[in-house]
């Protein structure tokens, strides 16, 4: 039971990234214990996200043609179904709204350890899981008894994996029960028509801006830059930003290739939202502000000065 078997997860036709970033995480624990590399496509368009998702490393993919979107019943039967002819010993999990539905019925279904939103792990003897608690101000490490465990993984905390795979595409042969909790539909709230979370290049603005006029200052930079514009959980809580561009623990989890940070201090919530960045750009006035910690550049400056100075750059 060396193997390994990964749940991809989609929402609206398509793929979210922490599937390539689950099978990132999936090779590691397979290679560690000298296991194959499943992954597994449920509902949706599974033969378009099978050929995406069949990666570098990736041994076999197996998929599950049901519905266009989550379905509780039909994720834990297919998953356990999985389990049983992939012989596998562990099972990765988005640790998402999804992925922490069916996990632990998957879990309680096959009596295994279930450990959630793990953000690292070790694995030699056994599996040692790294989480954060305490609004993530504590890291602490969990070891796993046993080779047999579900695990869901935090977006962001791993590359996605790159390549081109050339391993066989099965469609798996199970007993779907009938719909259940199934999505049946989204509804968008204000602000809804952004998803910061797929942006290229975020310019990111916190209490730093001082009053909600001035964001106009910040939103110039995002135009220039063709950025989409975020903030930090103060912007948010004042009512100057939508819920929707919150990035940090309470809001969303983003990569993007470049992630300007202007006036946020950084706190541990706030990281924990963008520190999977590729390159991160802190504009602060205090040079031992935590953000710079982090930052690959960083600008020591007031904000209403550096930042039309970019904006002249750029524009």
């Amino acid at each position: 039971m060396s193997d390994v078997l990964v749940v991809s997860e989609h929402r609206r036709g398509e793929l979210r990234e922490v599937s390539r970033e689950a099978i990132t995480a999936g090779r590691e624990l397979a290679d560690a214990r000298g296991g194959d590399l499943h992954v597994a496509v449920i509902g949706g368009d599974v033969d378009a996200f099978a050929d995406d998702l069949n990666r570098s490393g990736v041994d076999a993919v197996h998929t599950v043609a049901n519905g266009e979107e989550f379905d509780h019943n039909v994720y834990q039967t297919a998953v356990s179904a999985l389990l049983d002819e992939t012989d596998a010993g562990i099972v990765v999990i988005p640790n998402s709204v999804n992925g922490l539905d069916y996990a632990p019925a998957v879990a309680e279904e096959h009596d295994l350890p279930l450990v959630t939103d793990a953000i690292g792990f070790e694995y030699e003897d056994g599996l040692t899981v790294t989480r954060e608690m305490y609004g993530s101000k504590v890291e602490t490490t969990v070891d796993v008894d046993g080779d047999r465990f579900v695990l869901t993984v935090r977006g962001g905390e791993w590359a996605p994996a790159e390549g081109v795979g050339d391993a066989p595409v099965e469609s798996a042969e199970v007993d779907l029960p009938e719909s259940g909790a199934r999505v049946t539909g989204f509804e968008e709230v204000a602000g809804g028509d952004v998803d910061i979370s797929e942006a290229d290049v975020l310019v990111s603005v916190g209490r730093g801006i001082e009053e909600e006029e001035n964001l106009a200052v910040v939103e110039e930079l995002a135009d220039a830059l063709g950025a989409t514009l975020s903030a930090s959980r103060p912007i948010v809580d004042n009512g100057w930003l939508p819920k929707n561009r919150q990035v940090g623990q309470s809001g969303k989890v983003v990569t993007p290739d470049v992630y300007i940070a202007v006036g946020i201090s950084g706190a541990v919530q706030h990281v924990a939202g963008m520190k999977g960045s590729d390159t991160i750009v802190a504009i602060n006035t205090d040079p031992n502000a935590p953000i710079f910690d982090i930052a690959d550049y960083g600008i020591v400056g007031d904000l209403f000065d550096v930042v039309p100075e970019l904006v002249d750059e750029f524009a």
